[in-house]
């Protein structure tokens, strides 16, 4: 069974203003089969197949010359010097919907694309399953804590915790909701070990897989905190150089993202560190060993995933209408604090994230922080995203925003 994915018109908008275009994302969120349903009629290779890589090293621009357009090219991260083919191909016949490309490491492709495409590629980031995918509400906005957005707002999504903590657990990635046959501690088994021998080895020399695998454990029971690359060698017992390497993989294969905290060169007062969060829930639980949606939800680090699941939706939002999410968090040395900070037209709006139903002004308090820290930004309308079931105000100007908002 497919689900539609909302990013579908995101790729179909730029596909006919692009020669390219160009869908990433991390391993097994649905690229392919998005790209199969969506554009069943149009002509296919995968860079997987042995003989299809062979032909194509021998002679390139042959190969794409009998393949014609328009043409899907899927794991196209195979063969890097295939973008200056694309760009000989597309530079001798220039027009929009030639080739779609999918591939899974970010930074090796964008390197590509940077160097042979730029102009001539449009570059669409793709996640796991979205709340609003698997309840097919077809409501499109990217998320912001503003009275606009919330009012026109009409979600589908139920408000019901049994449920979340279900989704929050199974993850978001699509084989787990299209296969009800798929074991769960079986699938992420089988993705881990596909993902360290296919691109943590392509992307890097790793000579111990297992201390690898040790460092993705200790790095999700991290997710929601900020991230300390000394604390994190210490544990692991790797040098910071290591550190450094395997989280740009993880970042370049988007299995994390990091969330940088706002700051206008103010001085040091405002903490430096990005907060570290892993971009699908259900990889968290399985690393961590949480087997169970009730054991997660009641388990010392429920908060930690609950905000690692809201933050994820969050980016999803954006990436889903094609947008870049300019989102930040704010923390200075003071310990004042503030999950979510959007930054749009001059303006911050923040937003905190907690596991309750019931949230109160105090959750807030720091938003006050913000005004002193930044005095040349304005603030805007803020929230509190939680379990509640109602849009409610807070005061001062403050939302109660239910999860099913996002």
């Amino acid at each position: 069974m497919y689900i539609s994915r909302h990013i579908e018109t995101t790729i179909e908008k730029m596909f006919s203003a692009f020669p390219s275009v160009l869908v990433t994302g991390p391993r097994q969120v649905g690229k392919s089969t998005l790209l199969f349903n969506k554009f069943a009629g149009m002509k296919y290779v995968s860079l997987d197949d042995p003989l299809q890589l062979l032909a194509l090293k021998q002679d390139p621009i042959g190969y794409f010359k009998l393949r014609g357009t328009p043409l899907i090219v899927d794991e196209v991260q195979r063969v890097p010097e295939c973008f200056a083919v694309f760009k000989h191909m597309i530079d001798r016949d220039r027009r929009a919907g030639m080739y779609l490309l999918t591939g899974s490491q970010r930074f090796e492709l964008m390197k590509g694309v940077s160097e042979s495409l730029a102009g001539r590629i449009g570059v669409v980031n793709m996640l796991g399953l979205s709340d609003r995918e698997i309840y097919g509400d077809p409501f499109r906005e990217p998320f912001l804590p503003t009275e606009s957005y919330l009012l026109g707002r009409n979600s589908e999504i139920p408000c019901d915790l049994t449920e979340l903590w279900k989704r929050i657990h199974r993850g978001s990635m699509p084989e787990l909701y299209s296969n009800d046959r798929m074991e769960w501690e079986r699938y992420y088994a089988a993705y881990v070990d596909t993902y360290i021998e296919r691109d943590v080895k392509q992307l890097s020399a790793v000579g111990d897989t297992l201390v690898f695998a040790r460092f993705m454990v200790v790095l999700a029971s991290r997710t929601g905190e900020l991230l300390n690359e000394a604390a994190l060698a210490r544990e692991v017992g790797v040098d910071n150089k290591t550190i450094k390497s395997w989280l740009s993989i993880l970042q370049a294969s988007g299995v994390i993202y990091l969330l940088r905290p706002f700051s206008l060169n103010i001085g040091k007062r405002v903490v430096k560190a990005p907060k570290l969060y892993f971009t699908d829930t259900g990889l968290v639980a399985y690393l961590c060993r949480w087997f169970t949606p009730e054991t997660l939800a009641n388990g010392a680090m429920s908060g930690a995933v609950y905000e690692t699941f809201i933050v994820s939706e969050v980016i999803k939002s954006y990436f889903n209408a094609g947008k870049e999410p300019d989102i930040y968090y704010f923390r200075n040395t003071d310990g004042q604090e503030v999950d979510l900070l959007f930054y749009r037209d001059g303006t911050l709006y923040p937003a905190e994230i907690k596991k309750t139903s019931s949230p109160n002004i105090k959750d807030v308090k720091h938003f006050k922080a913000l005004a002193s820290s930044f005095p040349a930004v304005k603030i805007g309308e803020g929230g509190v995203i939680c379990n509640a079931d109602d849009l409610l105000p807070l005061g001062d100007g403050v939302k109660i925003i239910p999860f099913t908002y996002i």
